[in-house]
């Protein structure tokens, strides 16, 4: 008897132990599934970089999670060609090369926006503005020698970025750009980048896309650009929002507005700060709220649900998601637009740790 008690005992000890190491096992296997593990099904998840993301802790999370890059900075016209007569290629460069070596997608950012612009660009030797013509051989050198240095390795760029006025009554931003050149430039950026690389996707990228008003000049602008056989593919919407907004209901009607003109679309800038939408810079007042509350922190993992539920039904339409910047450890976000105050927008906090949001995003039936 002792000896069939002791050889039941033994083969009960065998099923617990088998058990838990199967549970353990399960427990890696998902503990090794990123975000875009969980979106393998639906579209790419990406994230924008800058060189200091590619290396450390970060960079092991970047690889995880992530299955696309975007430069954050390296590639805007004033950080890769400050002068007319040089580029500076080493972080883009560099960027590009981990991409290559980790074969993950690549999004290039920007190629002609109203910020970030060296002086160069708009002014002659005496500083006075240049001419149309001088302007837009400017525009096409620089789109010319970025993308094809890039060509077959970057996939789909931000050509256009933020030429819709913010104002109601303002369509095309009065910028320097719209100053010397009219809206001619515009469609000339889309010409210049497809000749360079007929292969690459091209976008058109802003911000407030789903806001009626803002929405329905972008509308416009698409519109006429097909119009008018410009070679444009895509709108990138960026998607920098925050817990107030946008509302179902306008974030649907956008992305059904958007796909009636047959283009993709790209949500290229996604983070949700908990703070309600600023654009005007400003001190830190005496009452401003600089920390993630429990009830800032539930109204965010609520948003970031509904949207990313919203995005899986449009998957059809949705060829894309990137996330801006990795973590709350270091975000555009900081200091912007109220010096001195914290953002919290992303789903990894500040040790890397992902956040009760993250589960709202990757917990769902397919």
């Amino acid at each position: 008897m002792n000896r069939i008690l002791l050889r039941n005992f033994l083969y009960l000890l065998v099923i617990v132990l088998c058990s838990s190491g199967c549970k353990s096992r399960s427990q890696n296997t998902t503990a090794l599934k990123g975000l875009k593990d969980y979106y393998n099904d639906y579209f790419p998840i990406g994230v924008a970089v800058s060189t200091r993301t590619l290396k450390g802790d970060e960079a092991e999370l970047l690889l995880r999670e992530f299955s696309s890059i975007t430069s954050e900075n390296a590639m805007k016209m004033e950080a890769i060609h400050p002068r007319e007569d040089y580029y500076f290629w080493r972080d883009a460069d560099s960027i590009v090369k981990f991409a290559e070596n980790h074969n993950l997608k690549i999004r290039g950012h920007n190629l002609c926006w109203h910020e970030q612009v060296p002086n160069w660009i708009f002014t002659d030797e005496s500083g006075q503005l240049v001419s149309k013509e001088v302007l837009l051989k400017r525009l096409k050198d620089h789109i010319t020698t970025v993308v094809k240095r890039y060509k077959g390795k970057i996939y789909a760029w931000d050509v256009v970025n933020e030429v819709i006025g913010d104002t109601d009554e303002e369509f095309i931003r009065n910028s320097l750009w719209y100053k010397i050149c009219g809206e001619e430039y515009i469609a000339k950026a889309f010409e210049y980048a497809h000749a360079a690389d007929p292969e690459a996707l091209l976008f058109y990228n802003d911000y407030n896309t789903e806001r009626p008003v803002k929405r329905d000049k972008i509308y416009r602008l698409l519109k006429k650009l097909l119009e008018e056989k410009v070679p444009i593919h895509g709108i990138g919407l960026q998607a920098h929002w925050s817990i107030f907004e946008p509302s179902e209901r306008d974030l649907r009607d956008a992305i059904e507005l958007y796909s009636s003109l047959g283009l993709q679309i790209h949500f290229t800038e996604l983070d949700m700060s908990i703070y309600p939408w600023e654009k005007n810079k400003r001190e830190k007042q005496p009452g401003d709220i600089d920390r993630l509350t429990p009830e800032l922190e539930l109204k965010q993992i609520d948003q970031y649900a509904k949207i990313f539920k919203i995005f899986r039904e449009y998957k059809k339409n949705i060829t894309s998601v990137t996330f801006w910047n990795v973590s709350d450890r270091y975000t555009w976000l900081d200091g912007y637009p109220v010096r001195g105050r914290k953002n919290y927008p992303l789903l990894f906090d500040q040790k890397l740790q992902r956040k009760k949001a993250y589960q709202e995003v990757v917990n769902f039936k397919k």
